[in-house]
C-alpha cells in the first residue's frame, strides 16, 4: 500500500531554513506527481508545492512562491522541500502527498495519499 514518510521539520526563528524530506514506498513512484501540503489547526489543509513525474513542472502556492523549492529523486523515491526565509506564519503540519495535478499551472491540484506530517515551527 502507499506508505510516505515524512522527515525533517522542527523549530526555527524568523528568517531560518528548514528542510523536509519524504521517503515514498508501495507505489510507482515516478509516474504520479507529488507535493506538499501543510495544515493550521482550525483551517482547511493547503497546498504549498507540487512536482510532476519526472519534475518538469512545478507549483507553488504564492505564499512560499521564492522562498519554498520542491525535488524529486526518483532513483531513490524520495521528495524534498527545502524551506528559506521562514516566516511565523509558515508554522503548521507539513505532509507528503501523492497527488493529481489539475489546473494548467498546478494549483487546482489535490492528494489522493499522504503522511503523517511533521511539525515546522517558526518562531517570531
Amino acid at each position: 500500500q502507499v506508505q510516505l514518510v515524512e522527515s525533517g521539520g522542527g523549530l526555527v526563528e524568523a528568517g531560518g531554513s528548514l528542510s523536509a524530506s519524504c521517503a515514498a514506498s508501495g507505489f510507482t513512484f515516478d509516474i504520479f506527481t507529488m507535493g506538499w501540503l501543510r495544515q493550521v489547526p482550525g483551517k482547511e489543509r493547503e497546498v504549498v508545492a507540487v512536482i510532476s513525474p519526472k519534475g518538469g513542472l512545478v507549483y507553488y502556492a504564492d505564499s512560499v512562491k521564492g522562498r519554498f523549492t520542491i525535488s524529486r529523486d526518483n532513483d531513490k523515491n524520495t521528495l524534498d522541500l527545502q524551506m528559506d526565509n521562514l516566516q511565523p506564519e509558515d508554522t503548521a503540519v507539513y505532509y507528503c502527498a501523492e497527488m493529481q495535478w489539475s489546473g494548467g499551472d498546478g494549483r487546482y491540484s489535490y492528494a489522493d495519499y499522504w503522511g503523517q506530517g511533521i511539525q515546522v515551527t517558526v518562531s517570531s
